[in-house]
């Protein structure tokens, strides 16, 4: 991306005013050797310094936002929940065994 696409991209996605985009291309590294004594060479890439307009702030947006609590019955998600809660309580100590640990059998 050039530096015009990045500010234009900010601007209509994010809806965030830029004042000046600078790039950089970052070459990478190649000082490294292979089993078969090749040089290995790292992939360059770009940077972008955004410079934003005077007291604004940019703020990621939420890519996973949380589900709602109660899934539908009959779902999958209600399913899974039935079987964990299940196995959570097949697999609870016995209250009976005073603190003894369920290896140590009597």
């Amino acid at each position: 991306m050039t530096r015009v696409d990045v500010k234009n991209y900010l601007e209509k996605i994010y809806n965030v005013p830029v004042s000046v985009v600078r790039t950089r291309i970052q070459y990478g590294a190649n000082n490294k050797r292979n089993h078969k004594n090749q040089k290995v060479k790292k992939p360059d890439y770009k940077v972008a310094y955004v410079q934003l307009g005077q007291g604004q702030t940019f703020q990621f947006p939420n890519l996973f936002p949380e589900k709602e609590e109660t899934p539908e019955p009959g779902s999958v998600e209600d399913i899974q929940k039935e079987f964990m809660e299940n196995e959570r309580q097949r697999q609870a100590a016995d209250p009976r065994r005073g603190g003894v640990t369920d290896w140590f059998g009597l």
